[in-house]
């Protein structure tokens, strides 16, 4: 008799969360059911599966297109960005804006993973560190290197508007974003979900203008012509952050960017204020850049 009471009471228990979990305005789901389940009925075991899909905010997005393999990667001295992003059933890869002092780390995780590298590119010739294109290609069979031919470099590949750098069925859309330098790219996935945009676009920044062909007028005009026209849920992945950021939004960057925002002439007047002491790389970085990252290395 006691066990049919504890099954009777136990059902009756279930059924009233069941009724809880659909009336309550969150979604807690699974965790909150059982954790109930616990509290009133110590010792039955009951699996809650999820009441209702949970939603996802956008830095939680790492890879939204099925069969993508996205990885970000941190270089604290000149605190870079370097992105590596596959086909999962090729393994082919794409490897963006790569640094010199961290290239056996980012040939150990190409080897564990089986990843077949394609394409080195970087997003322009970089003033704060050194590429690890140029050593890349000798120790990774097949690879090339690509940069924009306005920026002056050499490489085995050189991008213009609209070019396309194919990785499996992916792709990713080259869209030209001067200002920073003369040879500055940004880098669209095929779906327009990521956009890799070098030193144009920063997270509530932008890169500075005061030298390598700079100019605040050209940056303004690349960034709302080029990326702010991209859809808004588009996650903006830099070539840098300063602050530990790790991703933004076309439409964050839309509202909040606190140069962006601005017209074009006032953003013409920050850019030409800024007052920015030089690289201090930048007379090793330019020079070795331009040829691959080898000279003198």
């Amino acid at each position: 008799m006691s066990s049919v009471i504890t099954l009777s009471r136990v059902t009756a228990l279930h059924r009233a969360l069941a009724l809880t979990l659909r009336l309550r305005p969150n979604t807690e789901g699974w965790s909150y059911a059982a954790a109930e389940s616990r509290r009133l009925c110590p010792g039955v075991s009951y699996d809650f599966g999820p009441v209702r899909a949970p939603r996802r905010s956008y830095c939680s997005r790492m890879a939204l297109k099925e069969g993508l393999f996205f990885r970000q990667l941190f270089e604290k001295e000149s605190s870079t960005y370097t992105y590596l992003l596959a086909d999962t059933d090729s393994k082919e890869a794409i490897l963006i804006d790569p640094v010199l002092e961290t290239i056996d780390r980012d040939l150990k995780l190409i080897h564990e993973l089986g990843l077949h590298v394609k394409v080195a590119v970087n997003t322009h010739c970089h003033a704060d560190h050194i590429t690890s294109t140029g050593l890349m290609k000798k120790r990774l069979l097949g690879l090339k290197s690509a940069i924009s031919k306005f920026s002056g470099a050499t490489a085995d590949i050189l991008l213009s508007e609209g070019d396309e750098l194919p990785f499996g069925k992916h792709h990713l859309t080259v869209r030209e974003t001067p200002g920073h330098t003369d040879g500055c790219v940004s880098l669209v996935t095929d779906d327009q979900s990521m956009a890799f945009t070098g030193d144009a676009l920063l997270i509530r920044g932008c890169g500075r203008t005061d030298f390598q062909q700079g100019c605040p007028k050209k940056l303004y005009q690349s960034v709302h012509q080029k990326i702010f026209t991209l859809p808004d849920q588009c996650l903006i992945y830099p070539a840098h952050d300063y602050l530990g950021q790790t991703a933004s939004t076309v439409g964050e960057e839309r509202r909040f960017n606190p140069r962006l925002t601005k017209s074009q002439d006032e953003f013409v007047n920050i850019m030409d204020n800024l007052n920015l002491p030089k690289p201090k790389k930048i007379d090793i970085s330019v020079p070795a850049n331009l040829v691959c990252g080898v000279h003198q290395v």
